[in-house]
């Protein structure tokens, strides 16, 4: 780490470049929950997704070389399992929230059953970009290397913005997330749109599965995600549904994220577990500040929790 080379000086840039690789699945994740949820539902399931992109990058990337059919793979995985969640949650009398619990089980369990026999061999990692060319410290090169994922989260956040604000496809989006009664009057199919945003969602989630195991930490274990999937959920709400919200909130999760890390490497041990813990808190804070039956929570889809 860039701390242990040039002391308390390098931990503000090892919890910068945390901020960049650990705030990366948080990203894609946040925006595929967001895109979700705009349509009026709620997807707990991204937390298996997010297990099922990881191990499915990884082991294409083993098994093929290319860590970016990797990414691909991840992404089909996603939807293969938001396919399943969207038919789901659309039956009669079925409750979102009990589907993304079995949803979390399903996807952990293929995850980790498909995923054993890649636990040990090293699979090749996705490229990254070399920013820390200018200095001549060899853990300074390490923390600056950037992931391309990133740099396409970043700018998929505005685009995200503009796709909801000035496209057709966005407008449906909002109105059937909003007022779905108002949106069956005009003609709009509710299950078809809710579906295709379900799905494109995971993709987005299982992509965020791939910068895990293929980008930071760089492999394939069980343990991988730490309940990012879940923590996403608590994002896109402290984001206010807002996709350019929820990259400053990644950026504040991966952060969070990478100061324990940080302390830890200037041999800094009290309290260690406790800064660990920091994007947990950080979420139960969250939870705590925006569930009170008295707050009424801006920018929330109207069909939101509804059966509607």
């Amino acid at each position: 780490m860039a701390a242990e080379t040039i002391g308390w000086w390098g931990v503000p840039l090892a919890i910068a470049a945390g901020t960049m690789r650990g705030g990366t699945p948080f990203l894609f994740v946040s925006l595929g929950e967001c895109l979700t949820e705009k349509s009026g539902k709620i997807n707990l399931g991204l937390e298996g997704t997010l297990l099922t992109g990881a191990m499915s990058a990884y082991a294409i990337s083993y098994l093929t070389g290319s860590p970016w059919l990797g990414v691909i793979t991840a992404g089909v995985a996603g939807m293969a399992l938001g396919l399943l969640h969207a038919w789901l949650t659309q039956q009669p009398r079925v409750n979102d929230v009990a589907v993304g619990i079995a949803m979390i089980i399903f996807g952990s369990g293929v995850a980790f059953f498909l995923g054993k026999p890649f636990i040990q061999p090293s699979a090749p990692q996705l490229p990254t970009l070399n920013l820390g060319t200018w200095s001549s410290i060899p853990s300074v090169q390490e923390v600056l290397k950037i992931s391309p994922l990133f740099l396409l989260g970043v700018a998929l956040a505005p685009l995200m913005t503009w796709f909801f604000k000035s496209t057709r496809w966005g407008l449906l989006i909002r109105a059937v997330g909003d007022s779905p009664d108002a949106a069956r009057a005009i003609g709009i199919s509710i299950p078809k749109v809710r579906m295709l945003a379900i799905i494109a969602g995971s993709f987005l989630a299982g992509i965020g599965g791939a910068s895990l195991s293929l980008y930071y930490p760089g492999i394939w274990s069980e343990r991988i995600s730490s309940g990012q999937g879940l923590m996403a959920v608590a994002l896109v709400i402290f984001a206010r549904w807002q996709p350019m919200q929820c990259l400053y909130a990644s950026l504040l999760f991966g952060g969070a994220q990478a100061l324990g890390p940080a302390l830890q490497s200037v041999g800094m041990t009290q309290g260690y577990y406790l800064f660990n813990a920091a994007p947990y808190i950080l979420t139960l804070a969250i939870m705590i500040l925006t569930c009170s039956p008295n707050r009424t929570i801006f920018g929330a889809p109207g069909a939101l929790g509804t059966d509607s």
